[in-house]
């Protein structure tokens, strides 16, 4: 009763952190670290967060290495994500607390029960008292608002930075589901092979991440933005800066884009008729950093024929659905027994 109540995103990207009804901590899931003792494997983090982003690309690997600890939604290196999330904590509650707090901790649908476990293991190595665990598109659907206890058919679509997972969920249980490892590196991936491929230019992922914040969009525009963009010449290795325009990078992305919709369509073919109908009377809601990509509501409802809508804030809707799930007691009871 008297530790915070913490709602978790352990993301690929960024990691978000939610109490009392707001998002407290939104940083970058990156830790650099040296390694002191090769022999003995032994590694130091030296920096954790917002700090190494700004590191991204301009550091000698040798010395110092950049590591995504989460990938494709589930933990790649355990020791460094334990580094982390313990650095993100003591952010939150303070290092000398006295109470520790109780997590709910999302965990792709698709995770198996070793990758369920080492998130569970992590959090509490970490200085998480209790720990329970959320299928990520049902926190995304408490965070986006959906009336999900009702017998009525929802459908989410979280994309997130590796993963993009597409529920059905009728009586506050996942009815219909279906992950696929493709999101927003994968599109920030798409835009860096096509710029080398079309102006011989090799660019770094921030470079073709802000491409895609700044002009990305997933259909072509009525009045397309240009960019410039500087790199390195494949031929010459010397700096050189191209333009690049919307409807380029709409091009670039068409096929990672292709693979979401995949996703989609993918559950909506498996989903009993009753619930399809409630689908299609109510729509599909988009959450997850990929929703922010200009018109990716309009590409998916070309795609499968439904109505999609992006939820409001919905980079943060998982976090948020994680926190309030801690208040509803009848849900972690089906959670624990699930």
């Amino acid at each position: 009763m008297l530790g915070k109540k913490l709602g978790v995103d352990l993301g690929t990207i960024n990691t978000l952190i939610w109490e009392s009804g707001q998002i407290v901590l939104q940083e970058p899931s990156l830790v650099a670290i040296q390694i002191e003792d090769e022999a003995r494997g032994q590694i130091r983090a030296i920096e954790t967060g917002q700090p190494v982003r700004e590191m991204l690309g301009k550091v000698d690997a040798e010395d110092i290495q950049i590591v995504r600890p989460v990938q494709n939604g589930v933990i790649a290196d355990y020791e460094v994500t334990v580094a982390m999330f313990t650095y993100y904590l003591g952010k939150v509650t303070g290092r000398m607390r006295l109470f520790k707090p109780t997590a709910m901790m999302s965990v792709p649908y698709g995770a198996n029960s070793v990758e369920k476990r080492a998130v569970y293991e992590a959090a509490i190595y970490s200085g998480v008292r209790e720990v329970l665990t959320i299928p990520a598109p049902l926190a995304a659907a408490i965070g986006a608002g959906l009336p999900i206890a009702t017998p009525a058919g929802d459908m989410i679509v979280n994309i997130g930075g590796g993963i993009t997972e597409a529920a059905v969920l009728s009586m506050s249980t996942i009815v219909r589901a279906e992950s696929g490892r493709v999101g927003g590196l994968r599109l920030d991936e798409a835009i860096i092979s096509y710029v080398r491929r079309k102006y011989q230019l090799n660019i770094g992922q921030p470079t073709a991440e802000a491409v895609k914040i700044q002009i990305g969009a997933a259909v072509p525009l009525p009045t397309p933005m240009t960019m410039d963009i500087q790199g390195r010449d494949a031929r010459t290795g010397l700096p050189r800066a191209e333009r690049i325009t919307t409807n380029e990078v709409v091009e670039a992305l068409a096929e990672t884009l292709g693979q979401i919709a995949q996703v989609v369509k993918t559950v909506l073919s498996a989903t009993p008729p009753e619930l399809a109908s409630d689908i299609i009377d109510r729509g599909i809601v988009l959450t997850g950093g990929g929703a922010l990509l200009r018109g990716i509501d309009q590409y998916l409802t070309m795609q499968t024929s439904v109505p999609v809508y992006k939820a409001e804030n919905p980079q943060i809707a998982v976090a948020t659905g994680a926190g309030r799930a801690l208040e509803d007691t009848s849900l972690q009871r089906r959670l624990v027994q699930g």
